[in-house]
């Protein structure tokens, strides 16, 4: 049976044409709120559902294999309830659940935004020095719940996230009965991760038919998450080809963070009217 994700809809009025916004991993859609309230300003007419992806925010219960894929087909659930949409955001995460989407060509899909989030698989084995493997081993380590909010920042700031990740990461909580714990699953949380490390989505974004979705990738200049090699490939793309690769200056990964009014001034640039 299909799983159909928890979402928000923005304006939650609004019958115009829809675009899906998709968070990263050990996230959620309250993370994408700010800065989707302020686009939709700037866009009047176009609707947005702000997404959580399966075992994560309110989106619990989905069978496994949690995958890439699987995130990909929950938007298709999805928008078998809400309707077609016709752009998809994703970051990070996110971004490759909406590479995934474009692959698979639902109807009426014209474009899809990846955030920072390269196509190809991560070189070598990506759990041996990455960020993120880091964060899920110090969340293994930190024992559940915690009595206040302040209790997590201190405690992961002790394991040595520096503190600007760790004030993120207490935004990712929900208070239960005895404290507060995470709103998202771990363990489901780590395949997921795992999924996205190996998963090899450059065919949407070489494809050169005329019924492909358009791709446009951005790359924040100051992210660490991008080798020459996927540069170079993104430079020898065919003319024809339905991606197209933008650097977004001023900013690391977390893109709409810090630079959010040139990520939206790049979005209306080349959103599909």
């Amino acid at each position: 049976m299909p799983f159909v994700p928890a979402h928000d809809l923005l304006p939650p009025d609004s019958t115009g044409p829809l675009a899906l916004v998709c968070h990263g991993i050990l996230g959620s859609r309250r993370n994408w709120r700010t800065f989707v309230r302020r686009l939709a300003q700037e866009l009047p007419g176009w609707r947005f559902a702000l997404v959580d992806h399966r075992n994560h925010g309110e989106s619990h219960g989905a069978p496994p294999p949690h995958t890439v894929e699987a995130c990909a087909a929950d938007l298709e659930a999805l928008m078998g309830q809400i309707g077609p949409a016709r752009i998809v955001v994703g970051h990070s995460f996110g971004g490759k659940v909406a590479l995934a989407l474009a692959a698979r060509r639902p109807a009426g899909l014209e474009q899809v935004w990846s955030l920072d989030a390269a196509p190809g698989p991560l070189p070598g084995d990506p759990r041996d020095d990455h960020e993120i493997t880091e964060v899920l081993g110090t969340l293994r380590s930190v024992p559940l719940p915690f009595a206040r909010r302040a209790d997590v920042l201190t405690t992961l700031e002790a394991h040595g996230l520096p503190p600007s990740l760790a004030q993120w990461m207490t935004t990712n909580l929900r208070r239960d009965p005895d404290g507060f714990r995470w709103q998202f699953d771990l363990e489901a949380a780590e395949a997921m991760i795992h999924d996205y490390f190996g998963r090899d989505l450059w065919g949407p974004v070489e494809a050169t038919d005329d019924l492909a979705p358009d791709v446009e990738v951005v790359r924040a200049a100051n992210s660490d998450r991008w080798g020459p090699a996927t540069i170079r490939r993104f430079q020898q793309l065919h003319p024809s080809a339905a991606g197209r690769l933008h650097t977004l200056p001023d900013a690391g990964h977390w893109l709409h963070v810090d630079n959010p009014d040139g990520l939206r001034e790049l979005l209306l640039e080349h959103w599909v009217r």
